[in-house]
């Protein structure tokens, strides 16, 4: 609606469920009365930031397609699903460990981040980083509750940084990035439940014999670029571990 002026809410202090996209605010400092205010929609606007008074029983924000530069002043306590996504955020210092212990969901594909250091919320447990420019894993042994991780188009070309305290993670979506070499991806071994990953048009992806490859160094997964590994590739990868193991213990 063109809207840049919403002071007039001010007075609706009871109101649970606001959506403002697809405005012109710049501004949501009259949004701070609403103390009752549960879920906020605010996608497609002009902010810069998304700094607010804390609200206390909000839940969900979506600030998708704004400008927002940081994560400055958005410490509400019950925030369990945050949205950012196509920001212009670089850096995910001052995100508030401290006050965001509910948040589970974080969504910040098509943003310019560009490493993961500082972003160990303790009860994460969906991240989604797709479309960045991320080029280095830091910081992931905090995500101790993290299941779904997504790093579709980023930089990556080594996968150093997963740790064994990510013993809930699951599913791993490593599209697109630049990982050559099966070494690299043997590194995932560490993690003790993944069962799903996803590592089409990677550079490793057009060698021969690619998902044995891959299933000779993580056995234990359960699908492999979205198809289900059959028991007959389980039972070839089986082999080409072993005949792995072999020429090592040769040398």
């Amino acid at each position: 609606r063109g809207l840049t002026d919403i002071s007039l809410l001010e007075r609706f202090i009871h109101l649970r469920y606001v959506d403002l996209s697809k405005n012109k605010l710049k501004d949501l400092t009259p949004l701070s009365s609403l103390t009752q205010l549960l879920w906020l929609k605010v996608d497609r606007n002009l902010l810069t930031s998304a700094s607010m008074q804390e609200l206390p029983y909000l839940q969900v924000i979506s600030f998708d397609r704004n400008h927002i530069v940081d994560f400055e002043g958005i410490t509400h306590p019950l925030l369990a699903n945050l949205s950012l996504k196509e920001n212009k955020i670089e850096t995910v210092l001052g995100l508030s460990h401290d006050h965001l212990f509910s948040l589970q969901v974080l969504e910040l594909r098509g943003n310019k981040i560009n490493t993961t250091a500082g972003l160990g919320v303790s009860k994460l447990k969906k991240l989604y980083l797709a479309k960045n420019t991320i080029c280095s894993l830091e910081g992931l042994e905090e995500f101790e509750q993290l299941e779904i991780l997504h790093l579709r188009d980023n930089k990556l070309e080594a996968l150093d940084g997963f740790s064994a305290s990510m013993k809930c993670l699951q599913y791993l979506n490593l599209r697109s990035n630049g990982i050559k070499s099966f070494q690299e991806v043997g590194k995932l071994q560490v993690l003790p439940v993944l069962q799903a990953l996803v590592l089409m048009d990677n550079p490793c992806a057009q060698e021969p014999d690619y998902r044995l490859q891959v299933l000779s160094r993580l056995p234990r997964l359960q699908r492999l670029d979205k198809e289900t590994v059959e028991e007959e590739e389980r039972e070839e990868a089986e082999k080409i571990r072993q005949t792995r193991k072999e020429k090592e213990k040769e040398k």
